[in-house]
């Protein structure tokens, strides 16, 4: 684990159990939603996914922003090619 991976999950320690943290590191950004870090930043790149904020050296992802863009994302079966569609 790295030293900034370690310092973050100390920082999330503090907080009580049932209150996560407002702003989350790339790793834990792009777990919350269920991907892995590559895939996150090709979606932060795409514009799929919000920017991250700085605070200092450490980018930080707003957990309310991610809710809104995977809210925003389509869902599978909105998507144009559905064969469904369509059918009586």
């Amino acid at each position: 684990m790295s030293q900034e991976n370690q310092r973050a999950a100390r920082s999330y320690n503090a907080l009580p159990a049932n209150l996560s943290p407002r702003g989350v590191c790339r790793e834990a950004a792009a777990s919350y939603i269920g991907i892995s870090a590559s895939k996150f930043d090709e979606m932060v790149r795409l514009g799929k996914m919000p920017s991250p904020k700085r605070i200092g050296r450490r980018k930080l992802w707003d957990i309310r922003a991610i809710d809104f863009a995977f809210e925003q994302l389509e869902d599978e079966c909105k998507s144009d090619n559905n064969p469904w569609e369509n059918a009586e």
